[in-house]
């Protein structure tokens, strides 16, 4: 793992391979190596994949709880510019799949395409309002209990199957070491509303999800297909949240194809 400092925040990554730049961003749960293992296992002979550990997760300090969904956009493109990579694609799994579309809204010059797994714009703005709000409450309660009753919690939701049981067992170690302000942050950063920006957002994207995901439904994806002027809509059947561990083969096909179409 490497670390820069941006803006006063730690943050650190793990860089393999070489080619094409690809940045992986995770979700509020977990950190970017272990949430991206299968990926940065099996494509560095193709491209140079960074996986980041967001401000407020894995070896990366905390940002102020108020930082928002534009204080994390903004704070990535200061880290692409920091770690001088050349237009990358931008490839996030649920908040970071919000994060990759406030960033291409904010930024959009600076990314070659991008990929929305299991993603959202934003809680409010793909839920229902009850939804969202039960679980950005459902969020904050869970930040003051420990890791073991947040892993709980949420481990369940994240895939229909469960993976390999080192993968789960790796995933799960990373929701016990999460960070309470962090997570604050993330889930804070999650619930905003992002419907707003969608039809400015003139870059490729691939939105991937799972057919039987119970925390970003397909109808989700479905509505921000209809919304982004330029995307793609592709379901993995029979598998839920965190499609990229669940089934990594279909998923890094997926993904490949992509890259190599978008050069």
């Amino acid at each position: 793992m490497d670390t820069v400092s941006i803006d006063g925040l730690d943050v650190s990554f793990e860089r393999v391979g070489a080619g094409p730049d690809v940045v992986l961003l995770h979700g509020y749960v977990g950190d970017g190596p272990v949430t991206w293992r299968p990926q940065l296992d099996a494509l560095a002979d193709q491209f140079r994949l960074v996986a980041w550990d967001a401000p407020g997760a894995g070896r990366s300090s905390d940002p102020p709880e108020s930082f928002g969904i534009t204080g994390y956009a903004d704070c990535l493109a200061r880290f692409i510019e920091v770690v001088e990579l050349d237009r990358p694609h931008l490839v996030g799994l649920s908040f970071g799949g919000a994060l990759a579309l406030a960033f291409a809204h904010r930024h959009p010059a600076a990314a070659r395409s991008l990929v929305v797994v299991s993603g959202y714009a934003g809680w409010r703005g793909s839920l229902p309002t009850a939804v969202a709000e039960d679980r950005l409450q459902q969020a904050i309660r869970l930040s003051e209990l420990s890791g073991e009753r947040l892993a709980a919690t949420l481990l369940p939701t994240m895939f229909d199957a469960p993976p390999p049981s080192e993968v789960l067992a790796a995933f799960g170690d990373s929701l016990h070491k999460f960070h309470p302000g962090g997570f604050r942050a993330m889930a804070q950063a999650s619930a905003e509303d992002l419907c707003g920006a969608l039809a400015d957002i003139t870059v490729p994207t691939l939105l991937v999800y799972g057919d039987r995901d119970v925390r970003a439904p397909i109808y989700v994806a479905e509505q921000l297909h209809a919304a982004l002027p330029d995307s793609t809509l592709v379901v993995l059947e029979g598998v839920g949240h965190v499609c990229n561990l669940e089934a990594p083969d279909e998923f890094n096909e997926t993904l490949q194809s992509w890259l190599i179409g978008h050069p």
